[in-house]
């Protein structure tokens, strides 16, 4: 709390006391570094001022708004609660942590914060950052990502909860993990907690916290359909319950290797048949983009074609759009760099 005193970051949630402004942040700032995450915010603030701005938005826009932020299902959650509050609780945010860990999307860490932060309700927060404090320093070597690590952990947090202000102390702990105690070079030699950290006297700080689970990341190959017809392209929504759920892509195959014969690649589309009889011309094959997420790595192509004529491809789930409006829609990451990429190409 000393050190929080004159050391602690100045963000725009800080101090905040609309609980649906720090529920805003607290999402957006899952698994997302501050630096990348206050853009996002401050849109979201701006186009939502108000929970019921948000469960009034069209799903489509939320998305857009969160594209390129990743994970996100935060997003289809953050607007399924928003909905939920509106619908449910007559627009008023949810006062107790029984109540607010009930909302999608929110889970024990966010619903402490929020607790806390918005009404000094004395719960622990528990993120990354207190994970790491914690244990460099008592020199605790259970594993943070295993049940009884976690259960330790979080009775070790409440109970060092100042409980008359656990919101300032709540933030005073995170904001020591993040600026000072740090996964990298931390500064142990300026540190106030220098003469009691176990990590730091026995010389362990590079192996605190421990975890016990390595990510194991398996590679899928996409292969994308870019279809030109003068202005006209086709795109789809991906509804499966996968990764970029509800975001907008190309038509697409998943096969087990990458594949870069244009024939080959059209014969693998539940429409084949279609382009059998129709008179196309291959432009190009792009070389292999990747994205890496957590537990998958994606590599994809994209097949750029050109039709002599037009084709409805609604029964299989694809629309057409004039390009000019590709901006409208919310694509991954990976599908939104090609776009960049190759923007000469598709005439935006």
């Amino acid at each position: 709390m000393e050190w929080y005193r004159s050391s602690h970051r100045p963000l725009p949630w800080k101090g905040e006391k609309d609980p649906y402004i720090i529920w805003l942040s607290e999402i957006i700032l899952q698994q997302t570094r501050v630096e990348q995450g206050m853009p996002y915010f401050k849109r979201f603030v701006k186009q939502y001022p108000q929970v019921r701005d948000l469960a009034n938005a069209p799903e489509d826009e939320v998305m857009k708004l969160w594209e390129g932020l990743g994970y996100y299902s935060r997003a289809r959650h953050l607007h399924a609660a928003a909905k939920y509050i509106v619908q449910e609780l007559g627009g008023h945010f949810p006062d107790t942590y029984e109540g607010i860990i009930q909302l999608k999307g929110v889970g024990p860490y966010t619903a402490a914060a929020i607790a806390s932060f918005a009404f000094h309700l004395p719960h622990a927060v528990l993120d990354g950052n207190v994970f790491r404090v914690l244990s460099r320093f008592f020199g605790i070597k259970l594993p943070i990502d295993s049940s009884k690590g976690k259960n330790h952990f979080r009775q070790l947090a409440q109970n060092l909860l100042i409980k008359k202000d656990p919101a300032r102390y709540n933030q005073a702990i995170m904001d020591f993990g993040a600026t000072h105690c740090t996964p990298q070079k931390p500064a142990c030699a300026t540190c106030p907690l220098q003469k009691k950290c176990r990590a730091y006297l026995n010389d362990q700080v590079g192996e605190l916290p421990v975890k016990s689970k390595k990510i194991k990341r398996r590679t899928r190959f996409f292969h994308y359909l870019v279809i030109n017809h003068q202005s006209e392209t086709w795109i789809r929504k991906r509804s499966e319950q996968d990764i970029w759920k509800n975001l907008y892509e190309f038509p697409m195959v998943e096969l087990e290797n990458s594949l870069r014969q244009a024939e080959t690649l059209i014969d693998a589309f539940d429409f084949s048949d279609i382009f059998a009889s129709a008179n196309y011309e291959v432009e190009r094959v792009s070389p292999p983009y990747q994205q890496l997420l957590t537990h998958q790595k994606i590599v994809a192509v994209f097949l750029e074609i050109r039709l002599k004529k037009s084709l409805d491809l609604n029964s299989f789930g694809i629309k057409k759009i004039d390009r000019k409006n590709l901006s409208k829609f919310a694509f991954p990451k990976l599908i939104d760099c090609y776009l960049k990429d190759k923007s000469l190409y598709l005439n935006l």
